[in-house]
């Protein structure tokens, strides 16, 4: 089968951002997305284009447009959060991101009545409904289709790093499970989840499908759920790597990251250079090391096996990426990468606030939504 791969402008930048309903009063999650959503709907003449359904009832998620900097897109966002707070309040209802709520059960969450969610549910059964995680999606576009599986490949040298930045799901049903981002490995038990495979040709993508499509593993292209996957109708390479964030500083920056990051990599491939590649054994181990020690892991860098804490890798990045930020328009949100490092990513800051409460998750939650109400991270004090 064909996969067209639609027309888009170089570089552009959209921003997908799930995010929970939580009671203001127990922290617990609340079940009224609908509610939510038929509030907003008159706003955009029907469905509300920028805030959308998912797969559970606690959960909405805000997009954006098609942008040209992560300032627009981080403005785009904003206005979204600012119409869901105005119907949120009158019902004590806050938002809040992480990669999973600290201590909410996924045996009492609802599923979005919506045929597409109850297949899911069918076919994955336990997996499918211990789903109760959040994420964020960043989308570049490239106007070339033959640049889109290099540029992916090179990515995945890159993974470690966004799995521990954006790590901030150390919690699970009330229990610390000892992991930076328990989130990763969940969600890589759903079907056609998880890394991607890394194909040197475009028709190998195409025959991929053909064989999933045939054989009823999916019914169309997005129920390919890779960490890191083109997105054909929309003509983007699509960053789905990272935990929930939770404040708009932090997601700017891992936008501006992986805004950078493409953009270098497209001009890499027009200047004729071969883009970096990792096997895929040492970008599952990466993985696996980023989500278990978040920003203390050790990631394998190169083909070669060579190895780094990921603080010292990122610092070298940034500044490799500096030229790229200015032609971009994002060099502060880019240079906030290293504050991340500073202060702590939101894994450390949870755990911190856990303890300082004497292991209560409701100040946890407590803290995220402070944060997410603050736009960036909150440092408590003992």
């Amino acid at each position: 089968m064909e996969i067209p791969f639609a027309a888009s402008e170089r570089s552009t930048i959209g921003v997908e951002w799930e995010l929970a309903l939580v009671d203001q009063d127990s922290g617990d999650l609340r079940q009224v997305a609908q509610t939510v959503l038929d509030a907003v709907a008159p706003i955009g003449g029907g469905e509300h284009s920028h805030i959308k359904q998912e797969l559970l009832l606690n959960t909405v998620e805000v997009i954006t447009g098609v942008c040209r900097t992560v300032d627009e897109a981080r403005r785009d966002l904003q206005r979204s959060i600012d119409e869901l707070r105005a119907v949120l309040e009158p019902l004590r209802v806050e938002l809040m991101c992480a990669g999973t709520h600290p201590f909410a059960r996924w045996t009492q969450q609802k599923v979005t009545d919506k045929e597409r969610y109850a297949t899911l549910i069918d076919r994955t059964q336990w997996w499918g409904r211990q789903m109760l995680i959040y994420g964020v999606h960043v989308h570049v576009g490239i106007e070339d289709r033959d640049k889109v599986l290099p540029i992916s490949r090179a990515m995945l040298t890159h993974y470690g790093h966004f799995q521990a930045l954006s790590a901030s799901s150390p919690f699970w049903g009330g229990e610390d499970t000892g992991y930076a981002s328990n989130r990763a490995l969940m969600f890589q038990q759903l079907p056609t989840a998880g890394l991607p495979f890394q194909f040197d040709r475009w028709s190998e993508l195409e025959h991929y499908v053909d064989d999933m499509l045939k054989t009823g593993v999916i019914d169309d292209f997005d129920e390919i759920r890779w960490d890191i996957r083109p997105s054909p109708k929309f003509g983007t390479l699509e960053m789905r790597i990272c935990d929930g964030i939770p404040t708009m500083s932090e997601l700017a920056s891992i936008a501006a990251l992986t805004h950078c990051l493409v953009e270098h990599y497209s001009r890499e491939l027009d200047a004729g250079r071969e883009l970096p590649t990792i096997p895929p054994w040492f970008v599952q181990e990466n993985k696996w090391r980023a989500a278990r020690y978040g920003m203390d892991a050790i990631l394998i860098l190169d083909r070669e096996g060579s190895e780094e804490l990921v603080t010292d890798d990122l610092a070298r990045l940034l500044t490799r990426l500096e030229p790229v930020a200015a032609d971009l328009g994002c060099s502060s949100e880019l240079a906030a990468i290293a504050e991340i490092a500073l202060v702590g990513a939101s894994y450390q800051r949870q755990r911190a606030v856990s303890k300082t409460h004497g292991g209560r998750l409701d100040a946890v939650v407590a803290h995220l939504v402070e944060e997410m109400r603050e736009g960036r991270p909150v440092l408590h004090r003992t």
